[in-house]
This record gives C-alpha cells, sequence and structure tokens, in this order.
C-alpha cells in the first residue's frame, strides 16, 4: 500500500505544477497585459503631452478637467509620490508606461520626455475577454489534472476489479481462485495477502475433511469393540467372565479418549499460531535440557540420546512450541530407534538447521513427501506400542512453518536411520 499512496501523492503533485506551469506559460503568451490595454495606452499618451505643454501649476487642473470631458479616471501625480521598486521606475522611465494591478485593479502609469519625474494614473477595466480567457483556462486545469488522475488510477481499479472477481469466485465454492499477480499493480501487497488467506483457508478446509473422515474410519474399531463386548456382557452369566469383559471395554474407552484428544489438540492449532512468544536462548543448553527431559523414556527403551550443538549458535524462536516439535521427533526416534539418537544444530548462512536422526529402519523415500501430512503412518514397520494416530509429525511441520521454517526428511548419513531436519531463520542474538 506504501507504493499505492506515493504514487497518489506523486501523480498529484506532478499534475498540479506542470499543468500549472504551462497554463500560466499559456495565458502569459496569449493575453500579454500590456496588449489588451492598447487603445487606452495611446489615449493616455496623448493626455501626457497635453499636460507637458502646460504650465506645472495648471496641469494638475488640467488632468482633471480631461478626466472629466473624457469620462476616464485620470490623475496627475508627482514623481516623488510613486511608491514602487527603482527597477520599475526605470522601466517606465524607458517606456514611458507602466501597467499595474492592485486590489482594485488594473492601472496604466504614462509619462512624457517633458512631464518626468511627473506622471499620470488611469484606472483600468479588465477586459471581458481576458476573464473568459481565466475561466477557460481554470476548467483546463482542473480538467487535466482530472484526467492525468484517472491515467494514473485507472489500473488501480482494473486490479481491485480482479481481486473483486477473485473473492466472489472464493466465497461461490472456488476454492482455488488464485489473483494473478501482477509486478505493476499499486495493490501488490493486498494480492499477496489474498493468495496467502486463500491458501490457509483451502488447507484448513482439506485438514478438516481429512480429520473428519479419519476419526469416523477410526473411531469404528473401539465402538464396534465396545458393543461386541456389551452384547458379550449381557449374554454372559459368569460373573468373573463379565467382569473381564468390562476390563476390556474401558481399555476401548481410554482409546477413544486418547484418539479424540489427539484430534482435538490438532485441530485447535491454527488458533494458537498467534500467540507466539519469540526468544533467543543458547542452542546447547535448549537441545541438552529437551533430551534430559526425554530421558527416561530413552531409558526404558534402552537407549542413548546425544546432541552435536556448536556453543556459539543461538536460537530464536517460540521455545514452547520450538520444544514441542522438537520433543515430538525424539518420541518418534524412541520407537524406531534401535540403539541411538542424535541431535545436531549447525548454522548455515541464515538458517539454524536441527537434525534428529537415529538408527532404526528408516523411512521409504517415496513417503518422504507424506510423513508430514495429518494421519500419515507407514504400513511396513510398526512402533514399540503400537500407539499413535500419524499426528506428530503434522504438528511438527504446522509448528515450523509458524516460524517461516521448512521440515523435510531423509536418510541420516551417521546413523543410517531416519533424519528429520528443521530449518528456521536464525537472527543474531547477544548471549542471553
Amino acid at each position: 500500500m506504501k507504493k499505492l499512496y506515493l504514487y497518489l501523492l506523486t501523480s498529484a503533485l506532478v499534475s498540479i505544477v506542470v499543468l500549472g506551469w504551462l497554463i500560466d506559460t499559456l495565458n502569459q503568451q496569449t493575453a500579454p497585459t500590456e496588449d489588451s490595454f492598447g487603445w487606452q495606452s495611446t489615449l493616455t499618451g496623448g493626455f501626457a503631452l497635453q499636460i507637458a505643454r502646460q504650465p506645472e501649476h495648471q496641469r494638475a487642473s488640467f488632468a482633471k478637467r480631461l478626466s472629466a470631458d473624457f469620462d476616464v479616471t485620470l490623475t496627475y501625480k508627482q514623481g516623488d509620490t510613486l511608491a514602487l521598486p527603482h527597477e520599475l521606475k526605470q522601466q517606465m522611465a524607458l517606456k514611458k508606461e507602466l501597467v499595474l494591478e492592485d486590489e482594485l485593479g488594473f492601472y496604466l502609469l504614462k509619462t512624457h520626455d517633458n512631464l518626468l519625474p511627473d506622471y499620470l494614473e488611469l484606472r483600468l477595466q479588465k477586459p471581458e475577454l481576458e476573464q473568459s480567457n481565466d475561466v477557460l483556462l481554470t476548467l483546463l486545469f482542473y480538467a487535466g489534472v482530472c484526467g492525468f488522475m484517472w491515467f494514473i488510477l485507472s489500473p488501480l481499479a482494473k486490479r481491485l476489479s480482479v481481486l473483486t472477481e477473485a473473492a466472489k469466485q472464493f466465497a461461490s465454492g472456488d476454492l482455488s481462485a488464485r489473483i494473478k499477480v501482477n509486478h505493476f499493480t499499486y495493490i501488490k501487497d493486498v494480492e499477496l495477502t489474498f493468495n496467502r488467506m486463500a491458501n490457509q483457508i483451502d488447507k484448513l478446509l482439506a485438514e478438516n475433511k481429512l480429520m473428519a473422515s479419519s476419526l469416523s474410519h477410526d473411531i469404528r474399531t473401539p465402538v464396534a469393540c465396545l458393543r461386541f463386548g456389551l452384547d458379550a456382557a449381557i449374554e454372559e452369566p459368569d460373573l468373573n467372565q463379565v467382569r473381564s469383559i468390562l476390563v476390556r471395554m474401558e481399555n476401548d474407552l481410554d482409546q477413544m479418549e486418547d484418539m479424540l484428544a489427539s484430534y482435538l489438540s490438532f485441530a485447535t492449532l491454527e488458533q494458537k499460531a498467534h500467540l507466539l512468544t519469540f526468544e533467543s536462548t543458547q542452542a546447547q543448553t535448549y537441545i541438552a535440557a529437551l533430551i534430559d527431559q526425554i530421558q527416561p523414556k530413552l531409558t526404558k527403551a534402552d537407549l542413548i540420546g546425544s546432541y552435536d550443538v556448536d556453543p556459539q549458535v543461538y536460537l530464536y524462536a517460540d521455545l514452547h512450541w520450538l520444544a514441542r516439535a522438537i520433543t515430538n521427533l525424539l518420541s518418534n526416534a524412541c520407537e524406531f530407534a534401535s540403539r541411538n539418537i542424535l541431535v545436531r544444530v549447525q548454522q548455515h548462512e541464515q538458517l539454524i538447521l536441527i537434525d534428529v536422526e537415529d538408527d532404526g529402519p528408516g523411512i521409504a523415500p517415496n513417503n518422504w513427501h507424506k510423513v508430514f501430512s495429518p494421519f500419515f503412518q507407514e504400513q511396513n514397520h510398526r512402533n514399540r506400542d503400537e500407539k499413535g494416530y500419524g499426528l506428530g509429525l503434522a504438528i511438527v511441520a504446522k509448528v515450523v512453518d509458524w516460524h517461516h521454517g521448512k521440515a523435510s526428511v531423509s536418510q541420516s548419513e551417521t546413523l543410517g536411520g531416519a533424519k528429520f531436519t528443521l530449518s528456521i531463520n536464525c537472527k543474531p542474538n547477544k548471549a542471553v
């Protein structure tokens, strides 16, 4: 929008200055003031010649008589009463006349060689033709300003029409409607914002549809188990068997509660995107604390967690949500690693790269582009607990997206298993 404001301000100033200068130049060339009062100048010249022939003490009265006889406003004035700059006085002495303007209108100053330094003053009336020219020039000025502004604003009107049409298409259900951004548009920021908004809405709707279909599919199994268990408990006469069936039903209910909690947690993530609080911290201390946090899980699975972090690297992020993403990767590694898990943090130009590697079976390359999609789970191997709903890595991808970064997966060159990489922007920070 700054570009738009700049164009509007510049166009207004340029149009006013340029058109004003052109019209003023045209007015001066086509209607010189001196040419408009030619006969009055000739008449006053004759008056000056006649008055110059009179004795000095009779000149003022003779001028009054001429003024009355010819019905003009003529005044004889002495030279020492002429309050003009020296340059104008010289001009009048050389040309013998001078046309000036004051609050009452135009007046003509006329003298003669034999009359100097005294002079005659004749009041003039502005010609009607010049007045009409002023009106015409004023109209031309405003018409020129309007034309110039239309020339500047017409591209804006076209781009607003494109934006309106895209919004109507999107509102009617065409979620693929986007604006093809033009480099010469004044509202590029608005168009890019619309496209980002449309992409975000499209993404949220797709996730909601996927979550609804996945939930309806995944919840069928525990519901069916509950139905079968309830029927069996009703028909079972042995109380011990009924108690055993109820225990299995309780496990099914726990599974349903865990499933619903996971789904609801993922569904409400977008509501927390605007609550991020960015802070700076030393990467080595931060990673060491996260590994220490999941140490009980590492010990239970008989795994070794290590890290390789440059002490000079600092992270600038929402430390709570970044910890959530890295912890999800560590927990995922705990489920599939055979013995070792490694966390490596390094700075590459303007990016901080956080790698979480393990020595497990890894992920098939044809599934690398799918692992961060909600509810995706590889079928060729299971985790240790055979739990999970495919949301952990989706949460990782969403948190990294909040930080305007990227999450990717590959094969670890060091351990041979999966290697998850989080790329986030770095910011020069001092030690805290």
